[in-house]
C-alpha cells in the first residue's frame, strides 16, 4: 500500500513561493552586477554595412560594447536537445546578416540600466535593407535565401538544405496510400493552419553569470535544460564544458520556451570579456519578439473512410515555419504526424510528409505539445468534418475507430500499446458534459446557441532511446535522505513528485527526503524537463536508485548485526535480524557510514527507455455563441485523462487545467500578425490576448487510470498531452452551432459573425 503515490501532496516549495521568498533567478543576483542589454535590429532582413560604437563607449559607467568583431565566429544552435542536436547549427552570437526583427546587433554592458540605455541610443548602425521572406508557403526554393552562408551545417541527417530554405524534410509511410484512398467511399481533403504562439510565462528569459574563485564561468539561469545549456555555451563561446557550471533556481514558467538557450550567451560573453558578474533580463516585448514560440504550421490532410464510418487512410503533409533559425524545427514537425495518426487504430495505410522552411520571421522553438498540438488540431478537425458529412455522432465515430490497448501502432514508431483507457475516457467525458442531452446544439431564449464539440489526443513519455533521467540518493548521519536530481522543476512540481516516489520506495516519511535542485557540478546528468519525460523517466531512475540504496542499507545493517544478509530485513526504519530479533536503526547506519568503519551509503542510477508510452485524453467543450456578434464563451470543458497511474492528483489536475487554458487562448484569442516589412505587431499583452480565469468558464478534470508497465508505479506523462484537445473541440462546437467550418486559428468573433452573415445572404 503506497503512502504518498496517488495522493494530493502539496508542492514542497508552495509556501516559499506564495510568501515571496527569494527563489527566482533575479532574486539571487550578486553584488555589482553589470546590466546587459542588446541593441536589436528594426529590420527583418538586412546586412550591417557599418556600426559605430565610439561615442557610446564614452558614456560613464559603460563596461563594454561588443559587436560581431568581438565574439567567436562559430555557428551553433540554441536548441536544448541531446547531442548531436537534430537542429542545424545556423546561428552566431552576433552576425552581420540580420534574419528577423530583433536580431541582436550589439551587446552593451554597464554599471546601471540608465547608462546602458543611453549607450544603446548612441550606437549608429548603417544597414543594407533587403526584401524579407515572410510567407512560409512560398519559402521553399524561393530566390530569397534566409541562410545563404557556406558554413551552415546540420549534425544529423534531417533533410536540411539552406540553399533551398529547407531546415528539414522527410517522409514516413506504411502501405499504399493512394490505392487505399481510391478505394474509400469518402475522402475529406482539407488544409488547416495554426499560427505561432507565445508561451507567455510570467518570468521572462533571464540569466546572470560570474567567475568563481577558480576562474570558471558560473551561469545561473531560468532554464529547463541546465546540462544542455552548458554544452550550448561551450559551443558558442569556444571554451571547454569543464570551465562552465550551470545552476537552475526556481523557474517562473517555461512551457518549452526555456528549452532553448535564449538569453544565456549574452551575459556569459560579457563576464568572460570583463571578469565581472553580468545579468540580462528580457523585457516582455523581447520575450515575445525574440523568444522561442510555437511553430506556425500548415497541414494538408486527406482522410479516407467507408460509408459506415470506418477510417481507413490518412495522408498528412505538414509545412512548418522554422522562422529565422532552426531551433527545434526538425523535431517539432515529427510530432504533428506521429502523435496524431496513431489515434486511429482502424487505419490500414498512412503517409506522413513534412517540410520545415526558413523565413524572416521570429524563429520557433519548443512549446507544450511540441508539434502534436498543431497536428491533432488538423486531424481531429478533419475527423469532425467526416462525422458531419456522414451524419454520425463524432463521439461514436471515434469510438468505432480509436486505437485500443494491445495494438501495434505503425505511425508511432511501431510501438506496442501496453496501456490505454481512451475508450473509457470517451465515455467519462461524455457523461461529465452530458453529451447525449446537448449534442449537437440548442437554441436559447436569448437567441444564443449552446453547442458541444469533441476531440481526443495522445502524446508521448520522453524520447525513446534518447532521453536519460538520473537520480542520486545519499543517506545522512541522522537517517534521512538527500535526493539529487538533474531534472528541472519548472513549476510542475517534479521535485515533489520524485520525493513522493522515493518516500514510498524507501518506506519513510516524505519529510525525510530532501530534494536538491539542478547544479551541473553536483547533480547527476539529466537531459532536462521536456518531452514529457520527468515523471516517467526520472521517476524510474529514482525507483532504481532506491532499490540500490536499500540493498546497501540492508547489507550494512546486517554487517552491524553480525548476521547474513538473507537473514535480515529493512522496513524503512530499522534493519532487523530475523533470527534473534535484534535491530539497528537507520540513523545508526547513517552515523557509522560516515565514521570510516563502514562505506558511505549512497547510490546513483540513470534510466532510459526503449519505448515512449503515450498518455491519452478526451476533451469536450460546451460553448455559448452569440450569432449576432459571433462572440464565443466557453461555458464548460470536460477533460478525461489517461496518464497511467496518477502520482499526485492535485498536481495532475492543475497541469490539465493549465494546458487547457493555454489551448483555449490559442483557439480564440492569440493572433500573431506582422507588418509588410516583417515587424511583429502583437508584442505585448495589450495586443496579444491570453485568457484569464474569467474567459474559460468551468473546467472539469477526471482521470481514467491505466497501468503502464514501463513507468514508475504504472505512470505515464501528462504535461504536454493536456494542451491538445481544446482547439479541435471548440472548433467542432462552433461548427455545431453555426454550420461553419473554420480551419485556421485563432477563430475570431468577427470571422464567425461575417461567416454567418455570408451564409444568410447566400440563403
Amino acid at each position: 500500500m503506497n503512502k504518498y503515490v496517488s495522493t494530493p501532496v502539496r508542492k514542497r516549495d508552495a509556501m516559499s513561493l506564495v510568501t515571496g521568498q527569494p527563489v527566482y533567478t533575479s532574486d539571487l543576483l550578486p553584488a555589482h552586477c553589470l546590466t546587459v542589454k542588446l541593441l536589436r535590429s528594426p529590420h527583418a532582413s538586412a546586412v550591417i554595412k557599418n556600426i559605430r560604437t565610439e561615442t557610446a563607449k564614452k558614456v560613464p559607467g559603460i563596461a563594454c560594447i561588443l559587436t560581431w568583431e568581438d565574439v567567436p565566429n562559430v555557428r551553433f544552435t540554441q536548441a536544448g536537445q541531446t547531442y548531436p542536436e537534430p537542429s542545424p547549427y545556423d546561428r552566431l552570437i552576433l552576425d552581420r546578416r540580420i534574419r528577423c526583427e530583433g536580431d541582436p546587433i550589439a551587446i552593451v554592458a554597464g554599471e546601471t540600466q540608465q547608462a546602458v540605455d543611453t549607450a544603446l541610443r548612441l550606437i549608429k548602425v548603417e544597414y543594407e535593407v533587403l526584401e524579407p521572406l515572410l510567407d512560409f508557403t512560398k519559402a521553399l526554393d524561393n530566390p530569397i535565401l534566409v541562410h545563404p552562408e557556406d558554413d551552415f551545417k546540420a549534425l544529423c541527417d534531417v533533410g536540411a538544405d539552406n540553399k533551398r530554405n529547407l531546415c528539414s524534410c522527410g517522409i514516413n509511410q506504411d502501405g499504399d496510400i493512394e490505392a487505399e484512398l481510391a478505394d474509400c467511399d469518402i475522402v475529406i481533403d482539407q488544409t488547416y493552419h495554426t499560427l505561432s504562439n507565445s508561451q507567455a510565462m510570467m518570468e521572462t528569459f533571464r540569466t546572470f553569470t560570474q567567475l568563481d574563485a577558480f576562474g570558471r564561468l558560473q551561469v545561473t539561469s531560468s532554464t529547463q535544460v541546465p546540462f544542455h545549456v552548458r554544452r550550448i555555451l561551450s559551443n558558442a563561446l569556444q571554451i571547454p564544458k569543464n570551465r562552465i557550471r550551470v545552476i537552475k533556481p526556481r523557474i517562473g514558467g517555461g512551457f518549452g520556451a526555456k528549452q532553448s538557450a535564449v538569453s544565456e550567451v549574452f551575459p556569459a560573453i560579457v563576464t568572460l570579456k570583463t571578469g565581472r558578474p553580468a545579468v540580462i533580463e528580457y523585457t516582455r516585448t523581447e520575450s515575445m519578439t525574440n523568444g522561442s514560440p510555437r511553430h506556425e504550421m500548415q497541414i494538408h490532410i486527406r482522410l479516407g473512410a467507408d460509408k459506415d464510418g470506418t477510417i481507413r487512410a490518412i495522408d498528412l503533409h505538414t509545412l512548418s515555419n522554422a522562422g529565422a533559425y532552426g531551433e527545434h524545427g526538425p523535431t517539432t514537425v515529427g510530432l504533428s504526424g506521429h502523435k496524431s495518426i496513431p489515434l486511429y487504430g482502424s487505419v490500414q495505410s498512412y503517409r506522413f510528409q513534412w517540410d520545415v522552411v526558413y523565413t524572416n520571421t521570429m524563429s520557433g522553438g519548443a512549446y507544450r505539445g511540441y508539434g502534436a498540438t498543431q497536428g491533432i488540431f488538423a486531424l481531429e478537425s478533419a475527423v469532425n468534418e467526416l462525422a458531419a458529412k456522414l451524419n454520425i455522432d463524432p463521439t461514436v465515430l471515434r469510438s468505432k475507430n480509436m486505437v485500443k490497448q494491445g495494438k501495434v501502432m505503425p505511425a508511432y514508431y511501431g510501438e506496442m500499446l501496453n496501456s490505454c483507457t481512451l475508450d473509457k475516457c470517451m465515455e467519462k467525458a461524455k457523461a461529465m458534459i452530458e453529451w447525449d442531452k446537448k449534442y449537437p446544439a440548442q437554441q436559447l431564449d436569448n437567441g444564443h446557441i449552446r453547442s458541444v464539440g469533441v476531440a481526443m489526443a495522445m502524446q508521448g513519455s520522453a524520447i525513446a532511446n534518447v532521453d536519460i533521467g538520473s537520480a542520486e540518493i545519499r543517506l545522512t548521519d541522522e537517517g534521512f535522505y538527500i535526493l539529487l536530481i538533474g531534472a528541472t522543476d519548472m513549476g510542475t512540481g517534479c521535485d515533489t513528485i520524485l520525493a513522493q516516489i522515493a518516500a514510498d520506495c524507501l518506506d519513510c516519511d516524505l519529510e525525510h527526503i530532501t530534494v536538491q535542485g539542478v547544479d551541473t557540478d553536483v547533480s547527476p546528468y539529466d537531459c532536462g524537463s521536456y518531452a514529457s519525460s520527468t515523471t516517467y523517466l526520472t521517476g524510474m531512475a529514482v525507483i532504481k536508485t532506491c532499490e540500490e540504496i536499500r540493498a546497501k542499507i540492508l547489507s550494512q545493517g546486517a554487517a552491524m548485526l553480525n548476521c547474513e544478509q538473507e537473514n535480515a530485513e529493512f522496513d524503512g526504519a530499522v534493519v532487523r535480524n530475523l533470527k534473534d530479533g535484534t535491530s539497528v536503526a537507520l540513523s545508526e547506519i547513517g552515523y557509522v557510514s560516515l565514521s570510516g568503519k563502514y562505506p558511505v551509503v549512497q547510490a546513483c542510477v540513470s534510466h532510459t527507455s526503449p519505448v515512449s508510452p503515450p498518455p491519452f485524453m478526451v476533451g469536450i467543450a460546451e460553448i455559448d455563441l452569440d450569432p449576432e456578434t459571433g462572440k464565443v464563451e466557453l461555458v464548460d470543458y470536460a477533460a478525461a485523462v489517461d496518464c497511467g497511474t496518477v502520482i499526485n492528483t492535485n498536481l495532475a489536475r492543475v497541469q490539465t487545467e493549465g494546458g487547457l487554458v493555454q489551448a483555449i487562448g490559442m483557439t480564440l484569442t492569440e493572433n500573431i500578425q506582422y507588418t509588410k516589412k516583417g515587424n511583429l505587431i502583437n508584442h505585448s499583452f495589450m495586443q496579444y490576448k491570453i485568457p484569464t480565469r474569467l474567459d474559460v468558464g468551468r473546467i472539469q478534470v477526471e482521470f481514467e487510470s491505466s497501468y503502464e508497465p514501463t513507468g514508475p508505479f504504472g505512470a505515464k506523462s501528462i504535461g504536454e498531452l493536456v494542451i491538445n484537445t481544446p482547439a479541435p473541440a471548440i472548433t467542432n462546437a462552433i461548427y455545431n452551432a453555426t454550420g461553419l467550418n473554420f480551419r485556421s486559428l485563432p477563430i475570431t468573433s468577427e470571422q464567425i459573425a461575417m461567416g454567418l452573415l455570408k451564409k444568410q445572404t447566400n440563403g
